[in-house]
């Protein structure tokens, strides 16, 4: 027996949900190796080495030893990518033109798709970031304004020279 919705909203809403991926969550790293990045994206790594060559924006970082290093930005690249390539039905080719229009029109990263929570916690990250810095530089001209500061004096490059005292030993008093 088939259990029906009694609202045709909600089993849209349910249809839609199901043909939108949930982005996977990415780790807050400076640099991932591509067996990271091919779990994190639910790829294989010679589909990764592949698409390095078949999309010039795809250019992870070499160690001294080959390995691969992809920053941040190249996980949200293979992400975009697969969304094209696998959920739109892009051909590679056809995927490549599209990052390159998304590049020239200035959107590059407002082409990425963000989840909810991922944009949320990108926004208030950049709230607190701003939010110190507001708080340092005021700090910092209360400092420079206030009268009471004592800012440091230079040494004296002239030393005094003490007044002869006829004696070849100063400090010597036979």
């Amino acid at each position: 027996m088939i259990a029906r919705s009694s609202s045709p909203n909600l089993m849209a809403a349910q249809l839609s949900r199901k043909h939108a991926p949930e982005l996977p969550s990415i780790p807050d790293r400076l640099y991932f190796k591509i067996g990271d990045v091919a779990r994190i994206c639910g790829l294989e790594t010679y589909v990764l080495r592949f698409w390095e060559t078949q999309f010039p924006q795809l250019k992870p970082n070499k160690s001294g030893t080959g390995q691969r290093l992809y920053r941040r930005r190249d996980v949200e690249l293979v992400l975009e990518i697969k969304r094209l390539v696998h959920a739109e039905g892009y051909t590679l080719p056809g995927a490549r033109q599209a990052l390159e229009q998304a590049q020239h029109s200035g959107n590059a990263q407002a082409s990425l798709p963000l989840a909810g929570g991922e944009r949320r916690k990108r926004r208030d990250t950049t709230a607190s970031i701003i939010s110190r810095a507001r708080t340092e530089l005021r700090e910092i001209a209360s400092l420079l304004a206030s009268p009471t500061v004592q800012r440091p004096r230079r040494a004296s490059r002239l030393t005094a020279i003490p007044a002869p005292s006829g004696s070849l030993f100063p400090g010597n008093t036979r």
